[in-house]
């Protein structure tokens, strides 16, 4: 989704709330998200995810004049359907996640991805990066091995997941940098949810399992969470400019640490606590040193 755009009606502190109810919804949903992947196959879990996503995105078309075919209109169809492919992978990577290593180190480790943004932004979108960004990158990435503790203990290979899943949301999101210089933000949104649904659907058919009423029942929460989670972020980015909210996604990591300690008994470590605020304190600096780039003057 696009987030270079400025609001007309720039409310920045409706914008803020907006966008720490997003991150706790969707801290709910990756709880959710891993409690079914426990017991149920991940591509399965993912599928009926992109399902309601995607009949989300077409009644959100149909519903604005020109309908589907608007919606769909694009001069760069590959690299749409490159992003909406890239997406569902790195949701389908994540999820397998929070089931090997939890959610706590998994969300620690991929708070990473705003530095792989600024990295790849220049031999992708040939965007300048200045030694300071690099600095911060530099520093972002020292948080990594503070979680990893490469040295003082055996590295689970897992950790490689959620890293992986953070580059793959790095490339996902310069990619839609990329189509937003043609594209607008609905047709963007448009193919991620079909191309996702599609392509989810021809996978994860073949992993299908049954389910218990109570965990249907917990799928169809699932759903509305990610729904909600979607409809919230686009609200947020109609009435502030992306720049001054953005900062607030990383509340998602408290919301996701809470559930993790509270429902899954899972452990938080010293070395994640140091390491993740690394990664946040550098994050936060490369949106500063990104927003300066972009005033006029």
């Amino acid at each position: 989704m696009s987030q270079s755009s400025v609001p007309q009606s720039n409310n920045i502190p409706l914008g803020i709330m907006l966008m720490i109810a997003t991150t706790m919804v969707f801290a709910v949903q990756d709880g959710l998200s891993r409690h079914l992947a426990e017991n149920y196959n991940v591509l399965m879990v993912v599928m009926i995810r992109y399902w309601f996503f995607a009949a989300f995105v077409i009644a959100l078309a149909l519903r604005k004049a020109g309908g589907i075919r608007k919606a769909a209109a694009t001069t760069q169809p590959a690299v749409q359907i490159l992003r909406g492919v890239l997406l569902s992978a790195q949701i389908c990577t994540m999820v397998l996640g929070f089931t090997v290593l939890g959610l706590v180190e998994s969300h620690a480790v991929f708070t990473c991805y705003p530095l792989l943004v600024a990295a790849l932004s220049g031999p992708i979108l040939g965007e300048k990066v200045g030694w300071r960004r690099w600095a911060a990158i530099g520093v972002g990435f020292i948080g990594v091995l503070v979680i990893l503790q490469p040295g003082l203990r055996v590295v689970d290979p897992a950790a490689a997941i959620p890293l992986a899943g953070a580059a793959m949301f790095a490339v996902y999101g310069l990619l839609t940098r990329y189509v937003a210089r043609r594209d607008n933000t609905a047709t963007s949104f448009f193919w991620t949810g079909v191309t996702g649904a599609v392509v989810m659907t021809a996978v994860g058919v073949w992993f299908w399992e049954p389910m218990t009423p109570g965990n249907w029942l917990l799928m169809g929460t699932l759903c509305i969470t990610g729904v909600t989670g979607h409809w919230l972020l686009i609200r947020c980015y109609e009435v502030a400019e992306a720049s001054a909210v953005q900062p607030f996604a990383y509340t998602q990591l408290i919301f996701t640490v809470i559930i993790g300690l509270s429902v899954f008994n899972e452990v938080l470590r010293p070395s994640v606590v140091l390491g993740a605020g690394m990664i946040v304190a550098a994050g936060l600096f490369t949106l500063w040193r990104e927003r300066l780039q972009r005033r006029p003057g």
